[in-house]
C-alpha cells in the first residue's frame, strides 16, 4: 500500500492509523497481504487519490486461508472469557483512535465526520456487547425420557468466518460480525469494499497490534483486498462454513447460490426500500426530523435510508410543505466540515444512478417537488455532490420499487385506514426497516402486529435509520433474512450440538425400544 496524497487534516490521521508506505506493497502475514494488481482509493470529498492497495491473488488467498485455519485450531481452545479480553482490548484501542479512524471513514467514504465518529462508536459498542457475551454463550438443559440420563445442548465455534462488507459502513458492519465471531471462537477473513480499502487496512493494523501484544496468532483476523473475484474465492471455499455478506440484492443472490451449492451457511444483509407511514395522528415536527435525517443522512447511502414517505391524504399537503421547507435548510459540502449536513455520493457511478432514477421517475409520471442535480464549482470538484430530491410518485412505479442508493425521497399518498398504508409499505420486495409516525395506540400496535409491518425492523415515532447494538439487525424477504449485532445473533457464528450422558449401568433405548442381547 502506498499513500500518495493528503488533505483536510487526513495526513495526521493516516499516520496515527499506521497507514504509511509499505515496501513492495505488502507486509508480513495477513494484515495487508497481496501480490496482485493495485487498486486506488479516491476520496469522493475532493477527488484526490488517498492511497493504493495491492490486491490479493489466488495464491495469496490460499496462504491467508492456511494462516487462518491454523490459528483457528488454537483460538477455539482458549476460554471464551479470555477471547473476550482480546476484544475488550480492541475496543479500548478503538477509543484511543476514534477521531483518526472516524476522520478516515468520512474522507474515504464521504459521510459526515459526525457519522464517521458514530460508526467507530458502533465498533466500540459491539466490543462491549461481545465482552459481556463471552461469559454468556449458553446452551439448554432438558429432561431425558430415559432414566439416569442427562441431556443438554451446547455451542461450538464454526471455524473460519468470511466477511464481505459494503462501502457505506466500511468499518461498523465488519465489527458487528467479527467481534461476535471472535468471542464465539471463530477466526475471520475480511474482504472490505474495493471502494474503501484503506479503512480495512487501518482496522487490520489495530487488531494486529492487539494480537501481537497478547502473543495470539495473527490469523485470528485476516484481510484480503480486491473486487468481486476475490469475494468469489470465499463464497466457493469449503474451508469457510459461514459467509456474511452485506451489499445489494443482486450480489446477495450470487453469494447465496454459491454458498448453498456447497451446503455452507450465509448471513445476508441486503437492500432496503424503507418507508415511514405518517398517519393523521402523527406529530408533524417529529415526522419531519425523522424523515429528513433518514432520507439525506449519509447522502441516502444507508441500507436503512428512508426512501418512501406514505402520508395520509388528510395531512398530505401539510407534511409536504413542512418537508420541502426543511430541505431548503440542508447544507451540502465537505463532510469534514461539521456545519454541513450532507456529503458526496461514493463515486460518479453512484451519481449516474441517481440521475437515471430521477429521469425514470419523471417518465413514469412522477412530479419533482425538490429538483435534484449535480453540484459544481468550488468545493464540488470531485463531481460526486448531488442535491437531495423529493418526488411525488406512486408505489407502483418501477423506480419506486427499486432501491436507489442516493438522497431521493418519494412522497406517496394513502386514504382510509392503516391497512391501506401497510399495503403500500409491504408492497416491495425488500423488508429491512420501517416506521410509523402516530400518537394513536391502536395504529401503533397494529403496525407492530403479525399483520402489520413485514420488515425486520419496525419503529414507532422514530425514523427508519439508526440501530442500537443490543437488538438484532437485519431484514426479511429479499433483504436476505440475516441477523447481526445484538440479541441472540451470536448463534449464527456457532454450531449447535446436542449431548446425552448416561450415568447408569444400564443402556435403555429411546422410545422404549427393546434390543436384548
Amino acid at each position: 500500500m502506498s499513500i500518495t496524497t493528503t488533505s483536510f487534516g487526513i495526513e495526521e490521521a493516516l499516520s496515527q492509523l499506521g497507514l504509511k508506505e509499505i515496501n513492495n506493497g505488502t507486509s508480513t502475514g495477513s494484515a495487508n497481504f497481496g501480490s496482485g494488481e493495485t487498486i486506488a482509493s479516491y476520496s469522493p470529498v475532493d477527488g484526490s487519490l488517498i492511497g493504493k492497495v495491492v490486491t490479493t491473488s489466488p495464491e495469496d488467498y490460499d496462504k491467508v486461508m492456511e494462516t487462518a485455519t491454523t490459528a483457528f485450531k488454537q483460538w477455539r481452545t482458549i476460554p471464551a472469557p479470555q477471547r473476550g479480553e482480546i476484544v475488550r482490548q480492541f475496543g479500548n484501542k478503538l477509543r484511543e483512535l476514534k477521531e483518526p479512524l472516524g476522520k478516515l471513514v468520512s474522507f474515504e467514504m464521504g459521510k459526515s465526520y459526525q457519522e464517521g465518529l458514530g460508526e467507530v462508536q458502533e465498533m466500540i459498542d459491539i466490543c462491549d456487547f461481545a465482552v459481556g457475551l463471552s461469559r454468556q454463550l449458553h446452551g439448554l438443559t432438558m429432561h431425558s425420557e430415559r432414566p439416569g440420563h442427562r441431556m443438554y445442548e451446547q455451542y461450538h465455534p464454526l471455524g473460519v468466518v468470511g466477511i464481505i462488507s459494503a462501502f457505506n459502513f466500511p468499518v461498523a458492519v465488519w465489527s458487528w460480525n467479527t467481534a461476535l465471531a471472535w468471542v464465539c471462537g471463530d477466526v475471520c477473513v475480511w474482504k472490505p469494499s474495493e471502494k474503501t480499502p484503506l479503512t480495512g487496512v487501518a482496522c487490520q493494523n489495530i487488531i494486529a497490534e492487539i494480537l501481537k501484544e497478547n502473543n495470539m496468532p495473527e490469523g485470528i483476523s485476516c484481510l484480503i483486498n480486491g473486487d468481486y473475484k476475490v469475494g468469489e474465492l470465499m463464497t466457493h471455499d469449503k474451508r469457510i462454513p459461514l459467509v456474511s455478506a452485506t451489499g445489494s440484492i443482486r450480489m446477495g443472490k450470487i453469494v447465496a447460490q454459491a454458498v448453498a451449492a456447497r451446503l455452507g451457511k450465509s448471513l445476508l444483509e441486503l437492500g432496503g426500500n424503507n418507508a415511514i407511514i405518517v398517519t393523521p395522528d402523527a406529530d408533524i415536527k417529529m415526522t419531519v426530523i425523522g424523515a429528513v435525517f433518514g432520507a439525506v443522512g449519509t447522502a441516502g447511502q444507508r441500507c436503512t435510508s428512508t426512501r418512501r414517505l406514505i402520508i395520509h391524504e388528510s395531512i398530505y399537503d401539510q407534511v409536504k410543505d413542512a418537508i420541502t421547507k426543511a430541505y431548503a435548510q440542508i447544507r451540502i459540502g465537505n463532510p469534514l466540515d461539521q456545519h454541513n449536513h450532507v456529503g458526496p455520493l461514493i463515486d460518479t457511478d453512484a451519481v449516474n444512478n441517481y440521475l437515471n432514477a430521477l429521469e425514470e421517475a419523471k417518465k413514469e409520471g412522477g412530479t419533482i417537488l425538490i429538483e435534484g442535480g449535480v453540484l459544481e464549482g468550488e468545493g464540488y470538484e470531485s463531481g460526486c455532490y448531488v442535491k437531495p430530491a423529493i418526488v411525488e410518485a406512486k408505489n407502483s412505479f418501477k423506480i419506486v420499487q427499486e432501491e436507489t442508493f442516493a438522497p431521493i425521497l418519494y412522497l406517496l399518498k394513502y386514504s382510509g385506514g392503516i391497512e391501506n398504508a401497510l399495503d403500500q409499505q409491504n408492497g416491495v420486495v425488500q423488508g429491512l426497516s420501517s416506521a410509523i409516525m402516530t400518537n394513536n395506540l391502536r395504529e401503533a400496535e397494529h403496525f407492530l402486529s403479525a399483520n402489520g409491518s413485514d420488515c425486520g425492523i419496525a419503529n414507532v415515532n422514530i425514523g427508519t435509520s439508526g440501530a442500537e447494538i443490543g437488538g438484532a439487525f437485519g431484514g426479511e424477504k429479499e433483504t436476505g433474512g440475516g441477523r447481526e449485532s445484538g440479541s441472540d445473533a451470536w448463534k449464527v457464528y456457532m454450531r449447535r450440538q446436542t449431548n446425552t450422558i448416561n450415568y447408569t449401568t444400564e443402556l435403555p433405548l429411546a422410545q422404549g425400544i427393546k434390543f436384548d442381547l
